[in-house]
């Protein structure tokens, strides 16, 4: 079998753990297609016998930590980054928040963490605890969730309010979320794709960007057709049905990359 064909299927799931990490879509894809031109210069980086995925989140993290992100974007995209995108993968992503990305976003195993950071099983563990201490303090911020489901709806709500969170409403529609954010703008938006009346989540979204600038994550049962790179694509991505480890990393890392989560909670 090809090296193509071996890591087609991982593509979608590389950008979005690229896309996690950067906090953007240009960013997060210029790391990603960096390291698929690394691999096909260097094939060798991809060892036998290696896990594919954990081969290419490690070849990732290796790339993002030589190469600065203006080097890969275009300044017309890298205007648009803000200037959390232009620090290093220090600043970006403490090596805990990625070892906790890594296992609760993509279900990596934390032996598999240690192979991707390169280092031993007990430091993956303790950096993986580090992570969920600092996402509990993450700043807390008015919450808007767009879903038909309602009981999903209420598994998001019940979860962002134990992260200390307001929920400032649950929109069912693209009107609803349309009339919610007049009366409240939100510090993060949690939207599915299909709403109750046949209207698009993303639609509803792009309305609420319009007005102004909010992180937004994507809660879907088919995050594979968000990634195409056919169109404007989301950063943030959560697979349904989804863990509550998964939701808690990737909303720490929205609101840590957004500048616009500061919306009180009262």
């Amino acid at each position: 079998m090809s090296i193509s064909s071996k890591i087609a299927p991982h593509l979608p799931y590389l950008r979005r753990f690229a896309r996690a990490l950067a906090g953007s879509q240009a960013g997060g894809d210029a790391y990603a297609v960096a390291t698929l031109q690394t691999l096909v210069e260097e094939p060798g980086l991809l060892s036998d016998g290696e896990d594919i995925r954990t081969g290419l989140y490690r070849l990732l993290l290796r790339v993002w930590s030589t190469v600065p992100v203006n080097a890969l974007v275009p300044e017309s995209a890298l205007r648009q980054l803000g200037d959390a995108a232009r620090h290093s993968l220090e600043s970006l992503a403490p090596r805990s928040r990625i070892a906790f990305l890594l296992t609760a976003v993509d279900g990596l195993s934390q032996d598999q963490v240690a192979r991707v950071l390169d280092c031993s099983s007990s430091d993956a563990k303790a950096l993986i605890a580090t992570a969920q201490i600092e996402l509990a303090a993450q700043m807390a911020t008015d919450v808007l969730i767009i879903e038909d489901e309602p009981i999903i709806a209420m598994d998001l709500e019940t979860l962002v309010e134990s992260q200390g969170h307001r929920v400032i409403g649950v929109a069912s529609t693209r009107t609803e979320a349309q009339e919610l954010v007049r009366l409240n703008r939100p510090g993060l938006v949690l939207a599915d794709i299909q709403l109750a009346d046949g209207s698009s989540g993303l639609d509803a979204v792009n309305d609420i960007l319009k007005s102004f600038d909010v992180p937004v994550i994507f809660v879907t049962a088919f995050p594979e057709q968000l990634l195409t790179g056919e169109r404007p694509e989301p950063a943030f991505l959560v697979t349904k049905p989804f863990r509550i480890e998964a939701l808690k990393a990737v909303i720490g890392q929205a609101l840590f990359f957004s500048e616009s989560a500061k919306a009180p909670v009262r």
